[in-house]
């Protein structure tokens, strides 16, 4: 991608198609997807964003876990992570919405057929968050159904991620020195001047 020069409070917004030039004829779709590690905050950014635009609220995880009628936990443990991600896959390739704030899991770019699906349906935001500032958000990675390969770290999973958030990312919001009401207030800025 490249630098994108910043607004007057120093923030880009990175349209990977034409850069600030006619953004709205490539954000014509209706939803935001967020995408991003787990703890940037898609849930709780999500829901508060639908309210404030007048949106609907569908969170992935929860929509795999009410299909499966098991925990992300579980679904690990029982089908192992190559199990699991065919299911966040198949799930989040299935989803109908407009109008609607999708946050989606952590692990949901490993599924190319979901995220190519989940393009058509609006504009995909990925929240980043530097490496060291993640890492002290999270404490329990079982307990949030974090999708480790065996034998693999916690800052390997972020490398391998980041690649693909940005692959399919149309903005990147920043979110180091941000707080959720900041974070909040770029993409609203973003999605209403581009809507």
């Amino acid at each position: 991608m490249k630098n994108l020069p910043a607004d007057e409070h120093g923030n880009v917004f990175i349209c990977r198609f034409c850069g600030m030039e006619n953004m709205k004829e490539h954000y014509g779709k209706n939803c935001i997807i967020l995408i991003g590690m787990p703890g940037v905050g898609k849930s709780t950014i999500g829901v508060i964003l639908a309210k404030e635009l007048g949106m609907q609220f569908l969170d992935s995880d929860l929509l795999i876990q009410e299909q499966e009628k098991k925990l992300l936990r579980e679904i690990i443990e029982e089908k192992g992570v190559k199990g699991f991600l065919e299911i966040e896959n198949r799930v989040n390739a299935s989803i109908r919405a407009e109008n609607t704030v999708i946050a989606t899991g952590g692990s949901a770019v490993y599924g190319r057929e979901a995220m190519e699906h989940l393009k058509t349906l609006g504009t995909v935001v990925y929240l980043r968050l530097p490496y060291p500032k993640l890492r002290r958000r999270l404490h329990n990675l079982k307990g949030r159904g974090v999708v480790l390969k065996e034998g693999q770290s916690f800052r390997e999973l972020f490398q391998e991620r980041s690649r693909l958030y940005e692959k399919y990312a149309d903005v990147i919001i920043e979110e180091e020195n941000r707080d959720i009401e900041a974070t909040l207030k770029e993409i609203l800025n973003f999605y209403l001047q581009n809507h």
